[in-house]
């Protein structure tokens, strides 16, 4: 009785009045321009065309007039279209119901599978959280990813991004972590998808034994921008109800870019001026508002991966580096290593995360960074081993490199079907950084050449 009372309380506070109308003045691309409409930026409101109505949101001002973004085409829209306000914050129903479905980026299920039953409702765009209620991470989460969890540790509640060009294998990682990850509950955000890759990804990435325990919220790359930045903070909304249930949560979205990009779009159309390469600055101010909404409660937690399209494989390109600046540690998938066939692609001296040292213990992080100091090692070294300058004895350090890095790259691949636990990932690194200790370089002057100047020149690893 007391729960009814309070989502009853809850659905009152988030009423807001219908009377509230406009009329349409003009449309101007992806906008349309409302006269007498006093509704706030942000507000839910629908325009009521000859055929049907159509949702949109108050995205700006100009002079007199309420700047509106349609969710859909602005075709058939006529000047003179009735223009109602339905909420002053969107909220989205939410319940365990939600498990195992697919949504679109309105929160509403698209998988043919029926409708939803909502246990509550929540905006989706809440007040941020204070910092006085966060709780310190000190639980480490296993994703089933034998690189992350032994050389890259992440906590409950911790936010990474996954940084990468096209094509490196961002996809498949993103499933391996949502099917192997020990969270129970996963919500997946896939925005500005080819819509072919959708079923790909659900029956192929995440499968059935991921589907179970996850929501997908796709909003592909054919829909308006407005519906593409709505489905990320859907999808965010979504992990927040199941982290309030006290469950600990994955939030994997794929990917932040296209995000940003449809916020361009939006920025653009509402008159604000573009700044970093075309970007405007609502996207800037985006992105710390939606990625500061993960993290851990006295409730429950939300660890979220967010990926990232790099532009020609930069990593200082704009996008990149103020997603680095708000999350917590970056995973780098290196696209020389995918076309050598090592997967998953991640060079892990490219990569960290900020909180492995309050995560693992002592003998564990000594390990990464023996394991670590033989990768750096033998990148240094590798192009005098490629075109046969360097002869073995040169070096200990660099011997003892060049031994390590088959056994290094062996513990670093893994399969699509093969998970590892935290522990046995852990036990594995341990076991390693004592092989390669172990290690004993040949003398100096009468080893080979580790290399001869005809072979083929490789690509760095």
């Amino acid at each position: 009785m007391n729960e009814t009372i309070q989502t009853c309380r809850q659905i009152l506070r988030q009423a807001q009045s219908v009377g509230v109308q406009g009329r349409v003045a003009a449309v101007r691309g992806l906008t349309v321009n409302v006269a007498d409409f006093p509704a706030p930026v942000g507000a839910a409101c629908r325009i009521v065309r000859s055929q049907q109505s159509l949702e949109a949101r108050v995205v700006g001002f100009a002079g007199e007039y309420a700047v509106v973004m349609p969710t859909g085409s602005t075709t058939g829209i006529s000047r003179g279209d009735r223009v109602q306000l339905l909420s002053a914050q969107p909220a989205l129903p939410v319940g365990p119901g939600m498990l195992g479905r697919v949504l679109d980026g309105r929160g509403q299920p698209i998988d043919g599978m029926g409708a939803i039953r909502p246990a509550a409702r929540r905006p989706i765009w809440p007040e941020p959280i204070s910092p006085m209620q966060r709780r310190r991470i000190t639980q480490p989460l296993a994703t089933g990813v034998r690189a992350i969890d032994a050389m890259l540790t992440v906590g409950q509640g911790q936010r990474m991004g996954i940084l990468s060009g096209s094509g490196v294998g961002k996809s498949v990682l993103l499933g391996m972590i949502a099917r192997f990850t020990s969270a129970p509950v996963v919500v997946v955000s896939l925005i500005g998808e080819r819509g072919r890759e959708v079923r790909d990804f659900i029956e192929r990435d995440l499968g059935p034994q991921g589907l179970a325990k996850s929501v997908v919220i796709v909003s592909t790359g054919d829909e308006p921008p407005l519906r593409r930045v709505q489905a990320g903070a859907v999808a965010t909304a979504v992990a927040e109800h199941f982290r309030d249930q006290g469950q600990d949560v994955v939030l994997l979205m794929d990917s932040l870019t296209r995000l940003a990009m449809a916020q361009r779009q939006i920025g653009l159309a509402a008159g604000e001026p573009p700044s970093t390469r075309g970007y405007t600055p609502s996207v800037f101010s985006l992105l710390p508002q939606l990625l500061e909404r993960a993290g851990r409660t006295a409730s429950g937690s939300i660890t979220a991966f967010y990926a990232v399209l790099l532009e020609a494989d930069d990593l200082a390109e704009p996008l990149s580096d103020a997603v680095r600046a708000v999350t917590d540690g970056h995973i780098y998938l290196s696209r020389d290593l995918a076309v050598r066939g090592h997967y998953p692609a991640i060079d892990c001296l490219q990569s960290i995360s900020r909180l492995m040292s309050d995560l693992a213990d002592a003998a564990h992080q000594q390990a990464a960074r023996e394991v670590l100091s033989s990768l750096a090692g033998y990148r240094e070294i590798y192009e005098m081993v490629s075109v046969g300058a360097y002869q073995a004895g040169g070096s200990p350090e660099y011997d003892r490199a060049i031994r390590a890095y088959p056994l290094i790259r062996e513990f670093l691949a893994q399969t699509v079907d093969q998970p590892d636990s935290l522990a046995a990932a852990r036990g594995k690194l341990i076991e390693l950084a004592g092989r390669i200790r172990s290690l004993a370089a040949p003398a100096a002057g009468r080893g080979r050449p580790l290399a001869v100047a005809a072979r083929p020149r490789e690509r760095r690893p």
